[in-house]
């Protein structure tokens, strides 16, 4: 955080184009493993029918912040000449400024992983663990660090699907993050009012982020709330391209931005939920991050000014890559339940809690040969990952 707070402070201060390509590389150079890196080691803290609501809550933090970015612009635009800088140029210096203060206390106040010990106390910490591996099972178990378990992530075909529904869902919601101010100015309102009136459409998606993380975690579900949110952001998308009001195409940005924003967190999730052990879920969490990043880029381009007012070309994209991951996430669906129907078949049921794929649960005789566990060390065990006979994915 203290890296990139520095380069996006020295990007206001910038007097060039080439000042300015330098400073965003290294930007995302330094800010690039914040966002996998958290929310996988938010997986490791908390139990699968807990992890959407905790992701909401921090990726809800970026949509405020969208909420709030609207308002910050208004404000900046205001200070443009002061120092002999643009307002633009305020806008790094601030909010990088901003991040550096956030970042000091950062240090001491995001913890690692539970069982390094630096929060829990020991007693603590065994009970954390304890309840972690009886719901998790050996997805969550501490285990050395392996290339062959980094490997077996890249060599899962699920994990390229995980990857193409969260560039399915990023690319609409980059093209909102980017362009909302955009769109609502060709409705015909000035850039500091279309500023303004950005925030409240990301304010209700804050909202709709936090709620759906709530219920999906309750009813321990994923894909029919991603399915759902997508299909309503499609509407969202149709209804700005239609010959409709000003007041219509408004409110299509609010289903647009509450549609697609619980998504983002519920994706991260799933693959969270359904990917272990902890090595290969690092390696697939970061796989699916660094391929939704290119989504950005698309986002980033099929906005032309020649388009608007009605921006058919961008409109159009997001639409499709919302199709994108809807079929994606019903691929997933319809393998994971089979998946879980061929277990239940072939090993038999296995406690809902996920327990018994806990190598801490007592393992009888008879189980240990049904699930071909015979002769396997614990570690061999904790490797099997979510191959494990009595794992069962979340739908």
């Amino acid at each position: 955080m203290i890296s990139w707070a520095i380069v996006m402070t020295l990007m206001g201060v910038t007097t060039n184009y080439g000042g300015i390509i330098a400073t965003r590389f290294m930007l995302g150079l330094a800010e690039g493993g914040l966002f996998p890196g958290l929310n996988f080691v938010l997986t490791t803290w908390y139990n699968r029918n807990e992890q959407n609501l905790v992701i909401s809550f921090f990726f809800a933090g970026s949509t405020l912040a969208g909420a709030f970015g609207g308002i910050l612009a208004y404000g900046i635009r205001h200070m443009d000449g002061d120092g002999g800088k643009g307002g633009w140029a305020w806008i790094f210096i601030l909010e990088g400024l901003l991040t550096f203060i956030c970042a000091i206390p950062a240090w001491w106040l995001i913890p690692d992983f539970p069982e390094d010990g630096r929060v829990l106390n020991g007693q603590e910490q065994k009970k954390w663990l304890y309840r972690l591996q009886q719901n998790q099972g050996v997805t969550n178990t501490p285990i050395p660090f392996s290339m062959r378990l980094v490997k077996r992530a890249f060599a899962d075909w699920k994990t390229y699907v995980y990857a193409l529904m969260y560039i399915g869902i990023a690319q609409p919601f980059y093209s909102l993050a980017l362009f909302t101010p955009s769109i609502i100015a060709a409705l015909g309102f000035t850039n500091a009012n279309a500023n303004l009136l950005s925030v409240p459409p990301y304010v209700l998606g804050f909202i709709t982020t936090l709620l759906v993380g709530w219920y999906s975690d309750r009813v321990v579900k994923r894909g029919p709330f991603i399915i759902g949110g997508m299909l309503i952001t499609i509407v969202g998308y149709i209804i700005q391209l239609c010959h409709v009001s000003a007041g219509a195409k408004y409110f299509g940005i609010f289903l647009c931005v509450a549609g697609v924003s619980p998504c983002i967190s519920t994706c991260i999730t799933w693959i969270g939920n359904n990917v272990g052990p902890i090595h290969t879920r690092a390696a697939a969490m970061g796989l699916l991050f660094s391929t939704g990043n290119s989504a950005g880029i698309i986002s980033s381009n099929v906005y032309p000014a020649r388009t608007a007012p009605r921006f058919f070309e961008g409109h159009g994209v997001a639409v499709g890559f919302s199709f994108m991951a809807i079929v994606c996430a019903i691929i997933m669906m319809i393998a994971n339940g089979r998946e879980n129907n061929r277990r239940d078949e072939l090993y038999g049921e296995v406690a809902a809690d996920g327990s018994d794929a806990s190598v801490r649960k007592p393992i009888s005789d008879e189980k240990r040969r049904r699930w071909g566990l015979e002769g396997m060390s614990e570690e061999q065990i904790i490797e099997l990952g979510d191959s494990h006979p009595a794992y069962r994915y979340i739908l």
